[in-house]
């Protein structure tokens, strides 16, 4: 694993760069993610730029930071401007080319970490895009609405304890919020991609009955062949046909069947 560096001095890097860094080196993958490392850098955030801060715990140990700029009028709803905290294990980091939490940007200008897409950069472009607007010359008594920067736990792993909770809470219903950004797509390029409602949930439930199956023999008009033939039928993929039509070119080598998949070779 490598440990080259910046060429470039963190003291004289941009304001935006140097603040994404050291929030990629907080550790937050599960299953112990340091919220509490979360909490101190973010609220050193918002204090030097006078937002109001505070952090809310639906489930004690998973906490939601809040930043507030008020607007001029707050009897309007509000914005909320959403990214979550928490990042997926790294098991593998001899296959990394940097230390996942170490912040690295080479000499190319790129930075690694893990969560440096999912999603520490959006929440920094929020707090950042802001600093800009104060700098030249937009005060907060400028925005119309108040706009709410908010930082979740828990997403990585469904967000049962997050923001599922989180809606439900008197917290979330007093932010009054009319409009919510959430996770995007980086880009190298000028031009940003926006989505609404991308993955809106439709929960269905599909039931399917048949023959016993057995680990020694492939035994047709099971339930999983007719499942299998829903899935490819709503979810089409490269693989088309009943696995008996595989079976028929195919020799089953019973000695490598593996839970949840059968395993061929060539015939």
């Amino acid at each position: 694993m490598s440990t080259v560096t910046s060429i470039i001095p963190e003291n004289e890097e941009d304001i935006a760069v140097r603040h994404f860094r050291e929030y990629l080196r907080i550790n937050t993958a599960h299953p112990n993610p340091d919220y509490a490392g979360c909490i101190r850098f973010l609220f050193d955030l918002a204090d030097g730029l006078n937002f109001e801060r505070s952090v809310h715990e639906c489930v004690p140990g998973k906490p939601f930071i809040i930043m507030t700029i008020r607007g001029r009028d707050e009897s309007l709803p509000s914005l909320m401007l959403y990214s979550h905290t928490d990042v997926v294990p790294t098991p593998n980091k001899e296959f990394w080319k940097f230390d996942p939490f170490a912040g690295i940007k080479d000499t190319d200008g790129k930075i690694y970490g893990r969560g440096a897409q999912d999603m520490k950069c959006i929440g920094i472009q929020y707090v950042e895009a802001i600093r800009r607007l104060f700098k030249n010359s937009q005060s907060k008594e400028n925005f119309l609405r108040t706009i709410h920067i908010v930082w979740g736990p828990d997403e990585e792993i469904g967000g049962e304890d997050g923001m599922e909770k989180f809606v439900e809470s008197e917290v979330f219903k007093k932010l009054n919020v009319a409009f919510v950004l959430d996770e995007g797509l980086p880009t190298e390029e000028e031009s940003f991609k926006m989505y609404y409602a991308e993955r809106c949930p439709w929960w269905i439930v599909i039931s399917c009955k048949g023959e016993a199956g057995h680990g020694s023999q492939l035994i047709e008009n099971t339930a999983s062949e007719k499942l299998g033939g829903v899935q490819m039928n709503v979810l089409p993929t490269e693989i088309k046909g009943s696995i008996f039509e595989y079976h028929q070119r195919t020799i089953l080598r019973l000695s490598i069947i593996l839970a949840y998949g059968i395993n061929f070779s060539s015939s």
